[in-house]
């Protein structure tokens, strides 16, 4: 809180005219201003000297105007000391700031489970796709075999009834055709069945 003002010029001016001026003014309010006026830098007036210089001056039917003196001055707040910290209060906080924070971990965490991962994360599954990618590359591999063995049998056999190219060509993709569209309905058939529709 501020007790004094920090004067400038002006109200060293004003001083030293009123010292002039009243030398009935009481020893010591007489004393503070002369100090006052004697020290070098910035000068710190108390309040306490400026109401007993507004007393002094009024008694003896000067008028008094705060304002006029104090017109290039300002409030003088000292600064504040802060008391050293107890050493058993900063481990005490330090302890309470550790367990919020172990909370607020515990909080986040919560729902991780180390074990669950572990059954169910996403390495226990790279086996299981792994192994289902591979049924279905083996089953599609299976399909074409099946097809062009069909091609080629229906080609090669063809030989026998069919003397001309095209026509060879023409009963092999027909009978690849027919194979591979059983193919699909037997695939079909056995994917419906794993789903659990009949």
């Amino acid at each position: 809180m501020a007790t004094a003002f920090v004067v400038g010029d002006l109200f060293r001016n004003k001083a030293t005219e009123l010292l002039e001026k009243y030398p009935t003014l009481p020893e010591d309010v007489r004393k503070e201003l002369e100090e006052t006026l004697e020290s070098s830098g910035p000068t710190v007036v108390s309040f306490r000297t400026i109401r007993n210089l507004k007393r002094s001056l009024q008694d003896e039917g000067h008028p008094f105007y705060l304002h006029e003196f104090l017109e290039d001055s300002s409030l003088h707040l000292p600064e504040v000391v802060k008391p050293p910290r107890n050493p058993e209060l900063v481990a005490r906080l330090e302890k309470i700031k550790a367990k919020l924070a172990n909370e607020e971990y515990n909080r986040i965490t919560r729902n991780v489970n180390i074990q669950e991962i572990g059954r169910n994360g996403t390495f226990s599954e790279i086996g299981l796709q792994v192994r289902s990618v591979k049924a279905v590359v083996v089953t599609i591999f299976n399909f074409l075999v099946t097809v062009c063995a069909a091609f080629a049998c229906s080609y090669m056999g063809s030989q026998y009834l069919f003397t001309d190219t095209a026509a060879r060509v023409i009963s092999a993709v027909i009978t690849a055709s027919v194979v591979g569209l059983a193919e699909l309905y037997v695939l079909v058939r056995t994917m419906e069945g794993e789903l659990g529709e009949p």
